[in-house]
């Protein structure tokens, strides 16, 4: 074995060693960590010269789970050309589903996926798959359970918008979510 190599077999060795202690931490998962903020105090904690008073009060406001809160929230996932990844700005709608259905696992609900009318009617309809099959798989990574989405393509054959401009192909490359 040459010098370089053996430095190297140190250096993996050590870079081993460095992991495996990382790993070995005393973090204790079953208690859940406590912070004390005072809310009078710009966000600044006990620790940052902010004072910390006996009582709080919870900013929280309770999420109401029932029917009438299914009609306020978005039904719609929009895309961008030829993508089929869930943005941020449609997370609200993915996570209000995500609770609705948690909360009731009798519930069951379609996504629809679509495009615009642009491409063949095979790729569009491999790519409405694609968006679907996104927002569900969002979906289930938040608990929801498989059995409780499905995922259906309908390409361009619905549209939401007609016309051959793009405001009408934004509106028409979507995800649609419909109780079933």
């Amino acid at each position: 074995m040459t010098a370089t190599m053996y430095r190297h077999a140190q250096a993996l060795a050590v870079l081993a060693a460095l992991a495996l202690a990382g790993c070995s931490s005393p973090v204790k998962l079953d208690e859940p960590p406590v912070e004390t903020r005072n809310p009078n105090a710009g966000g600044a904690g006990a620790g940052a010269g902010g004072a910390t008073s006996g009582t709080s009060q919870s900013q929280v406001g309770n999420v109401d789970l029932s029917a009438n809160a299914a009609n306020t929230l978005g039904k719609v996932v929009y895309f961008d050309f030829d993508s089929f990844v869930v943005k941020d700005e449609y997370r609200p709608i993915v996570d209000g589903y995500s609770k609705q259905l948690s909360t009731d696992r009798k519930k069951r609900v379609v996504v629809e996926g679509h495009t615009d009318e642009r491409g063949g009617r095979e790729y569009n309809l491999a790519l409405g798959q694609k968006r679907a099959e996104a927002v569900a798989k969002s979906l289930t990574l938040l608990g929801v359970q498989d059995a409780q989405v499905e995922s259906v393509s309908y390409g361009k054959e619905r549209p939401a918008a007609t016309g051959s401009d793009e405001a009408a192909w934004a509106k028409n490359r979507r995800a649609e979510l419909r109780d079933r």
